[in-house]
């Protein structure tokens, strides 16, 4: 199994890029780290940081050079971006990614890549925050974070074992499951309360006297839309690729509001008291399982 890589080409070099190839490099499992992306000052800044040795604006241009590839850029960007690549990559050059969705990365894999498919490891890290661009990179982000692989049919795999092996040198715990389970998990636990968050705050911000409300929101407040900072495409573009699975959270949370629009209607202090009680129930076994293993 390759226990290291030569040059990384890191398409994308914002939080969850520009962490990957903070901590391989120091954990000396990358050699030369390339920065590709649309912005030519957040590349000059993640030069200037050594979150990368190199940039360039034109994926081809450098793709024959790979060893491998992180498309870390948003899920609508990556059709372009393997079809960018595709006549130039080293046959032996891994393609992974760190997308939130994995049934239409798949997808794309098979359609722009279908001679480097032993070589497609789709990824989703699971560490990040509101943050973006190259200063938001940060060494130690994957500590003992989740990262989920999701092989395609197709993937060999000394290839899947390389990816496994270089995240875990980033600190992170590995995981695999198939395309669709993943996506169904992520709706309800992921995509589904970035969308409730941006619907709240643009609820609060519509209201006559949203500046009066803003003026009084303080630690609930922040905690319940912190994500609703995170970035506009990107959440834009996870949302129409996981469009079917939302759908369906949707409805039930959509169900759930109902039944407790009902409760508040009729005063209906026991029903209230066991759907709180649930959920805290729920909540608090969660955190204590989540910092048990460590995450903070």
């Amino acid at each position: 199994m390759q226990q290291g890589i030569t040059t990384l080409v890191v398409v994308g070099v914002g939080l969850i890029g520009g962490s990957f190839a903070l901590s391989l490099k120091r954990a000396g499992k990358v050699q030369h780290v390339i920065g590709v992306g649309r912005t030519l000052d957040n590349l000059t800044r993640a030069l200037e940081l050594g979150v990368v040795d190199e940039i360039s604006q034109d994926l081809a241009a450098v793709a024959g050079r790979a060893d491998m590839v992180l498309l870390a850029c948003p899920v609508g960007q990556m059709g372009r971006m393997m079809q960018a690549m595709a006549p130039h990559l080293p046959p032996h050059a891994i393609v992974t990614d760190a997308g939130s969705t994995k049934g239409d990365v798949a997808q794309l894999f098979a359609q722009y890549l279908p001679q480097q498919l032993a070589c497609c490891v789709p990824a989703h890290p699971i560490a990040g925050s509101e943050l973006s661009g190259a200063a938001a990179a940060q060494y130690g982000l994957y500590e003992k974070r989740k990262v989920v692989l999701t092989p395609l049919p197709e993937t060999g795999s000394d290839a899947c074992a390389t990816v496994a092996a270089l995240w875990q040198a980033c600190g992170a715990v590995i995981h695999r499951m198939s395309p669709a389970e993943h996506d169904s998990v992520f709706a309800t636990v992921s995509h589904l309360p970035h969308l409730l968050a941006f619907a709240y705050v643009g609820m609060v911000a519509g209201k006559p006297d949203a500046g009066r409300c803003f003026d009084f929101a303080a630690t609930g407040f922040r905690d319940f839309t912190r994500i609703a900072g995170s970035h506009p495409e990107m959440w834009k573009d996870i949302t129409l690729a996981n469009r079917s699975a939302l759908l369906d959270e949707l409805e039930r949370y959509r169900l759930a509001l109902a039944a407790l629009t009902a409760q508040v209607a009729a005063s209906d202090e026991a029903g209230l008291a066991a759907t709180f009680d649930t959920a805290r129930t729920a909540r608090v076994g969660w955190y204590q399982r989540f910092l048990r293993e460590g995450q903070t």
